[in-house]
């Protein structure tokens, strides 16, 4: 029986264990490390006093039938959560060492997606729609000079060796600087004419002006399925009832349940390398140090920390400047409990309350540091203690670990939060009820810096034929959860078809389908 280690407890590291204790055919014995207490990384749900805050926000949808019937096997679809329902509590109390409703009512809800753009105290759809209230926001002039420098972009396309050029190819200069200039540089702390394409390509995909009227086009005419749609532009996805943690929760008792051991509180330190192979990890536990053997490694630890993490056969030195050059993007949601929202619903859309509908409003006011604001009650009323009466929401403020955002005190924090989003017009500063913060190291594996010399560093990786790299953070690679899912998917078929060979794991999300046709 060989034994698989796997680093971290995420969507990947689940759903390889998954995969692999499945087949009864092949025994294995699995063991998970996960380096904190939490189960889904950062697609984890976070309980706050009856509230729940998902990481980031997650929408369960992919074009893979592969994944999602492994989302449908595990938490089956319960149907469209009506917000005209008035008996949204729970049928047991929440209560520490009381019954527990997740338990008892695991279920997806198909919910609408809604995400627009706020700037200059405006909604706009994101993706930007052609819309009249996208024209009649926008004004005359400055539509008729999107139009234009869209035009001039597709007569003179630039050379696509940035971010900046891979937007304006597909949407303008003018609607770049609008809707996409300012968020980038939030989000990375770099302006996008600094960061790599390959982020476009991966994330953006074949989302383009032209992307945008064919599916209005097809909208009208009913003739394209969600299989064809350009993954930004679905109007429905699936979300457990309780939040993302729910159902990868739910995937860590299957694990337990198949015969795998999920070992918390276990975070890798050193990685024990001889003659091309992964020997054993050590670990730091709450019992002290420990030292764990295997016959094959799956990591969905950050590549910095795994390659800066080895040792017995020395790390060539260009691949250790390479791994420590690899750059990250931190993160800190700050929660605020509130009343309500200054924000008028002028949307057809019913919601609970008449909140605005969204799940996630981009901010794109450069006058304030925020990026993005969920609003749990909008993924899922489940998520809020009482959402009839409360809003709870969620600010995302993008940043560096260390720096000095990062390390403001929760109430100094909360404070400056608050006053962003009154200055916006979106609450008053003195509503706030209660509030949490979360802080998230390496959320973003970044585009810049040594990234450029990534695929050398993947060449040496590959060298060692029991260590297979997935996930968002163990492939620095800004994947989807379905993403990342797949590259689990793809290294445990490779395991039990005694491959060695990780190609097919390292093209997940760089297939053909996923780009702009040219």
């Amino acid at each position: 029986m060989k034994k698989i280690v796997i680093i971290g407890a995420g969507p990947a590291g689940l759903t390889a264990a998954v995969q692999l204790l499945k087949d009864k055919d092949q025994q294995f014995e699995v063991v998970i490390l996960e380096e904190s207490n939490a189960i889904g990384g950062i697609s984890r749900t976070v309980h706050y006093k009856g509230n729940r805050m998902d990481i980031g926000g997650h929408r369960f949808f992919s074009k893979s039938d592969e994944v999602m019937q492994w989302w449908n096997d595990l938490m089956p679809t319960q149907g469209k959560n009506s917000f005209d329902d008035k008996k949204l509590h729970r049928k047991k109390p929440l209560v520490e060492g009381g019954p527990d409703p997740e338990k008892e009512d695991k279920v997806m809800l198909i919910r609408d997606r809604v995400s627009r753009i706020y700037y200059k105290k405006h909604f706009f759809d994101y993706p930007v729609s052609m819309k009249w209230e996208t024209i009649k926001n926008m004004g005359f002039l400055t539509t008729l000079d999107a139009g234009c420098s869209y035009l001039k972009s597709t007569v003179a396309p630039l050379p696509e060796d940035n971010l900046e050029n891979f937007y304006i190819n597909r949407f303008g200069r003018t609607l770049y600087s609008m809707f996409f200039e300012g968020y980038t540089k939030k989000l990375w702390g770099r302006h996008p004419s600094e960061i790599s394409a390959d982020w476009g390509s991966q994330r953006v995909k074949g989302l383009s002006i032209v992307a945008l009227l064919k599916d209005m086009a097809s909208k009208l005419t009913g003739s394209k399925g969600d299989k064809e749609v350009e993954t930004s532009l679905i109007e429905q996805f699936y979300y457990p009832k309780y939040g993302p943690g729910q159902l990868w929760e739910t995937a860590a008792e299957k694990v337990k349940e198949l015969g795998g051991t999920i070992l918390m509180n276990h975070g890798v330190t050193k990685i024990n390398t001889e003659k091309g192979k992964i020997k054993s990890v050590v670990c730091n536990t709450p019992d002290g140090e420990k030292t764990i053997d295997g016959d094959i490694f799956i990591s969905s630890m950050p590549v910095k920390d795994l390659v800066c993490s080895m040792q017995g056969e020395p790390v060539p030195e260009d691949m250790l400047e390479i791994a420590e050059g690899l750059p990250y993007r931190d993160f800190v949601t700050v929660g605020l409990l509130v009343p309500k929202l200054n924000l008028k619903n002028e949307t057809a859309i019913k919601t609970l309350s008449n909140i605005v509908p969204d799940c996630w409003i981009y901010v794109q006011d450069r006058n304030v540091k925020l990026g993005r604001i969920q609003i749990f009650n909008n993924w899922s009323p489940y998520m809020v203690e009482k959402p009839e009466e409360t809003v709870w929401i969620g600010m995302e403020y993008f940043c560096n670990e260390g720096d000095k955002f990062w390390n403001l005190p929760d109430k100094q924090r909360i404070k400056f939060a608050a006053r962003e989003l009154a200055k916006m017009g979106v609450i008053d500063e003195s509503d706030v009820l209660d509030a949490h913060c979360e802080k998230v190291k390496k959320a973003y594996p970044a585009y810049f810096d040594t990234y450029e010399d990534f695929d050398d560093l993947i060449e040496y990786l590959d060298t060692f034929e029991n260590l297979y790299c997935v996930g968002r953070n163990g492939q620095h690679r800004y994947n989807n959860m379905d993403h990342s899912m797949l590259t689990a998917m793809r290294t445990a078929d490779a395991i039990k078809a005694g491959k060695t060979d990780k190609t097919e794991i390292w093209n997940v999300n760089t297939e053909k389908e996923y780009h702009e046709k040219k």
